[in-house]
């Protein structure tokens, strides 16, 4: 997925997470050869659970930060940073993504995205809905620049690794407890990883371009250009379009204080769902009328790839607990994404595809017209 010919400028140069300014003015006197010392301004964000990042402002034009990400302790046993690279090249070509300026020894410089991120009533509006449909669709329709076949999808590979390095126990012993009480033991996720990969497989999801990672903090909308950017690709890949909607509907939920209530209702589902359909369908040149049909098969497979979505970062969440640095409750976050899988499991593969009903239609009707002839006082 490599853009040829595309070289990222990369500075021996190493920001300190805990005092980034002065690796920051290092970069930024690169990047930013005209702006002066004396005017330039730092904000460092503090939403962020697995890296560092903070803004160099520049006051005469506050539209024109730079951002210096600082990569958090250990990130690589989830994250490919190289691969990462070539994603915002990717991204910023099909204009998609911001620039990336440059790479450091412990993290990437790029441009920043104006803009506020949404909320859980923001990303449920008329007025913000669309445009994260649209967008999603726009970066659905990315294909390999060298012409090469479209990659498998990565979710059930990347779960397979991260299953392999989650914990089996914790040292500490009031933790321990929480995690043997509230997490199934190892073989019994192993043996629901393989169970969710046989049932989600066979549903054909597309393979596109996606985020896997939209949650609230990662959609920014301008109110100047009335439109919305999608922020941080460290997950992104080729995987199940069912997967990246599921999973951007399973974020409505939030992060630091998680409600699974916020998950869309079906009414606002088949909304956005038949607006992310009829923009994926005319960006990818096909000719077609979205019909209820269409809208409700999606709607099936996107609310059982929600499991996947609670699965993945349930993973995620328990490989954080051991390694990362950041003040977050890790395995708090790990058990409410297990718990909320288990909850909805038998309710999600349990939803069936339209066409199954259509299907079981003409034998129902013959059972009917059976017990019609049988017992005439049916007439």
């Amino acid at each position: 997925m490599a853009l040829s010919g595309t070289v990222v400028k990369r500075i021996d140069v190493t920001v300190d997470e805990n005092e980034p300014e002065p690796g920051a003015l290092e970069l930024v006197k690169i990047v930013r050869p005209k702006w002066t010392n004396k005017n330039i301004q730092f904000k460092v964000f503090t939403g962020g659970l697995l890296n560092k990042c903070t803004a160099v402002i520049y006051p005469e034009n506050t539209r024109d930060m730079v951002l210096i990400r600082i990569y958090g302790h250990n990130s690589e046993l989830v994250i490919d940073r190289a691969k990462e690279i070539d994603t915002f090249q990717v991204l910023f070509k099909a204009k998609c993504g911001p620039e990336l300026y440059c790479c450091f020894n412990n993290g990437i410089c790029y441009q920043y995205i104006p803009g506020e991120t949404i909320d859980s009533d923001m990303v449920k509006s008329e007025k913000i809905y669309p445009l994260v449909a649209n967008k999603m669709a726009q970066m659905h329709t990315i294909k390999p620049e060298d012409g090469s076949k479209i990659p498998n999808a990565g979710l059930f590979p990347k779960m397979k690794r991260w299953y392999q390095n989650i914990p089996k126990e914790f040292e500490d012993e009031e933790t321990n407890r929480r995690f043997k009480e509230n997490i199934p033991n190892y073989d019994q996720l192993g043996k629901e990883l393989e169970e969710l990969e046989t049932k989600l497989v066979q549903l054909n999801s597309p393979t596109v371009f996606c985020h896997n990672d939209l949650v609230l903090a990662n959609i920014v909308y301008d109110e100047q250009t009335k439109d919305v950017a999608f922020i941080d690709y460290e997950y992104a890949c080729y995987n199940y379009q069912g997967f990246d909607i599921a999973n951007h509907f399973c974020e409505f939920a939030g992060l630091h204080v998680v409600d699974f209530d916020n998950y869309p209702q079906k009414e606002l589902q088949l909304k956005w769902l038949k607006k992310y359909l009829s923009d994926w369908y005319t960006m990818s040149g096909v000719n077609k009328h979205v019909t209820d049909k269409d809208v409700d098969k999606l709607y099936v497979v996107v609310n059982k790839f929600a499991l996947a979505a609670h699965f993945f970062w349930g993973l995620w969440a328990l490989i954080q607990s051991v390694h990362s640095t950041v003040d977050f409750d890790f395995l708090g976050y790990g058990i409410q994404k297990f718990g909320e899988y288990f909850r909805r499991k038998d309710e999600f593969l349990a939803l069936q595809m339209p066409s199954d009903y259509n299907k079981s239609l003409p034998s129902i009707l013959a059972f009917l017209m059976k017990l019609r002839t049988e017992h005439t006082f049916l007439l």
